[in-house]
């Protein structure tokens, strides 16, 4: 389901454009509104989306496992 989220941000006194811009997009990206936009573009059926987040998964635990094997030989 679409949350319903407003960002506003306030210009502080003295502040410049960039900075009240800078804090706008810091706030939109803390509450993940361009992520979840960028999900909902395109239609992913579900065993395609389990799929991809599996193989996600499955390269994370790779990478760790290779970190392991180079820490145990850094060691010895």
């Amino acid at each position: 389901m679409a949350k319903n989220v407003n960002v506003s941000v306030e210009r502080r006194e003295g502040e410049t454009v960039e900075r009240l811009l800078r804090r706008f997009v810091k706030r939109v990206k803390k509450e993940g509104i361009l992520e979840e936009y960028r999900e909902r573009q395109y239609y992913e059926k579900p065993s395609d989306k389990k799929r991809r987040i599996k193989s996600g998964q499955k390269r994370i635990a790779q990478r760790k496992q290779e970190e392991q094997k180079k820490d145990l030989e850094r060691k010895n």
